[in-house]
């Protein structure tokens, strides 16, 4: 895959993958050609694990879907889940996803960042989903994602009020976990990633999948995922380098 395509520029920097939005036209709105581009990105990954980092530019993340193509959208396209199928697909990619959010998050841009595991914030960002204004619902996660990650009378307020949070409200009720001035952000995502990558990587994978498992599949889905860690070289290797540091204080 080419580093820079029609709607995005990808960057490659061994451990992550950081994916720019790239519309600045229309201000980072999701497009078919973007979501047909993100899901090239999310083939990659799943083929090759490593961590996400996803960010708008110029000063946005993204405005929402496409307005001028979701106009013509009809009840198939509806059915067929177009962007609910992508943003489910980055949700489940196997290591964590950073949604670097600059700017307007609105719509479908916001929900493409509630699929991420990890939400920062600029000062400026501005995160909220005015669908039913419009006529629609947002049908890409946010009825079912939001209420798990702000509380069901936060997520009420976003979608059938339309209460559009600044990056202070995001930050107060946990939305997202840090707030950066906006030429901070992409090193603060970045620094994020360095913690992660510092992680063993296996461990995280299955800390990931077993996180996102339904209940019923608890606690034997645990078990299992700990008696592949229990065998892996990793877990002796630093086990071991532990003990030796322990040693030594």
């Amino acid at each position: 895959m080419p580093d820079s395509l029609s709607t995005l520029i990808v960057t490659r920097q061994g451990d992550r993958l950081h994916v720019q939005l790239n519309r600045p036209a229309v201000r980072n709105a999701i497009d078919q050609a973007m979501v047909d581009e993100l899901h090239r990105v999310c083939a990659e990954l799943e083929a090759m694990p490593r961590i996400l980092v996803l960010s708008g530019s110029h000063g946005v993340f993204a405005s929402g879907a496409d307005i001028a193509e979701l106009r013509e959208r009809h009840g198939a396209d509806a059915l067929a889940g177009i962007n609910s199928g992508l943003f489910a697909r980055i949700a489940a990619l196997p290591m964590p996803v950073i949604a670097a959010i600059d700017g307007w998050a609105l719509g479908g841009g916001a929900e493409l960042a509630y699929a991420a595991d990890f939400r920062i914030a600029s000062e400026t960002a501005r995160i909220g989903n005015p669908e039913t204004s419009l006529g629609i619902i947002p049908a890409a996660g946010a009825l079912w994602r939001l209420a798990q990650l702000v509380g069901e009378p936060v997520a009420k307020e976003i979608i059938f009020a339309g209460r559009i949070l600044t990056a202070a409200e995001a930050l107060a009720v946990h939305l997202v976990t840090e707030v950066h001035g906006a030429a901070q952000l992409l090193d603060a995502a970045n620094a994020l990633a360095d913690r992660i990558a510092a992680q063993d990587p296996l461990a995280t994978q299955l800390a990931k999948k077993v996180f996102h498992s339904p209940l019923a599949a608890h606690p034997q889905i645990d078990n299992e995922a700990q008696a592949v860690l229990f065998e892996s070289p990793a877990k002796f290797e630093r086990m071991a380098a532990f003990l030796s540091r322990a040693k030594s204080t």
